[in-house]
This record gives structure tokens, C-alpha cells and sequence, in this order.
């Protein structure tokens, strides 16, 4: 599956335990991301300084679903699941 465009529910949803430009500490779960722009884009995709946890993350039916709302849904389920 391609990620949806301007979907971004990967960049808000889960939690990110690593630090990044902006977030030392990382990110909490269901917090936007400071390099999530307005059209929901990554601002760090294919810098050195994007986390491992993003650029590992892989869009799946099972994880985004149907729409960017099922995908949050789906994806902070999750989050709660494995934390």
C-alpha cells in the first residue's frame, strides 16, 4: 500500500522515543509532529535527521485502514496496545 497523501496520521498517533530537530525528547503519542506541514507532509522525509521510527514505518490496510481517520484510530490503538 502507498501512503495516502497528506494523510500524516503517522506523524500524530504514535509515540517517537528519539530525539529530532525541534522534539530532543521525542514526540507523545497523539501529538503532532513540529515537522508535520499544513498539507500533513513530513518535513524531515529523506534527511539523515528523520527518525528510524518513521522511515521503518510502512503503510499497510491493517494499519491505515480506509481513511486518515481510521488510520489514527488504528495506529493509536495500537500505540496503546504495545505501550
Amino acid at each position: 500500500m502507498e501512503c495516502r497523501a497528506g494523510c500524516g496520521a503517522c506523524c500524530v498517533a504514535p509515540s517517537i522515543n528519539t530525539p529530532m530537530p525541534g522534539m530532543p525528547d521525542g514526540k507523545p503519542a497523539g501529538v503532532r509532529c513540529l515537522h508535520l506541514d499544513d498539507k500533513n507532509l513530513c518535513l524531515l522525509f529523506g534527511s539523515p535527521l528523520r527518525p528510524g521510527f518513521c522511515g521503518a514505518f510502512s503503510a499497510s490496510a491493517d494499519i491505515c485502514g480506509q481513511s486518515r481517520e481510521e488510520a489514527v484510530r488504528l495506529i493509536g490503538w495500537l500505540e496503546g496496545v504495545t505501550c
